[in-house]
């Protein structure tokens, strides 16, 4: 894990995504001397993964109420466009 300045990181960003996307390298952001960011690659999940996470989950009974109220609350603008 390496450790670099924010004023560091935020210069040489693109080359500092390139060690994570390429070389798999996790960095370390400090400012001031104290750390505030890690950067590193993402773990990798699939839509399927995401779908069996979401249906694990516990059904939100008053969704589809607060999903129609949400819909009845909004209103067509009427206006010309600028331009």
């Amino acid at each position: 894990m390496k450790r670099m300045s924010a004023t560091d990181a935020a210069r040489h960003f693109s080359e500092l995504l390139d060690e994570v996307e390429h070389g798999g390298q996790t960095f370390v952001v400090e400012r001031h001397g104290r750390v505030v960011a890690s950067i590193g690659p993402t773990t990798a999940t699939s839509g399927k993964a995401v779908k069996e996470l979401l249906r694990s989950q516990p059904r939100d009974e008053q969704w589809p109420k607060q999903l129609d109220e949400l819909r009845a609350s909004l209103t067509t603008e009427d206006r010309p466009w600028n331009g």
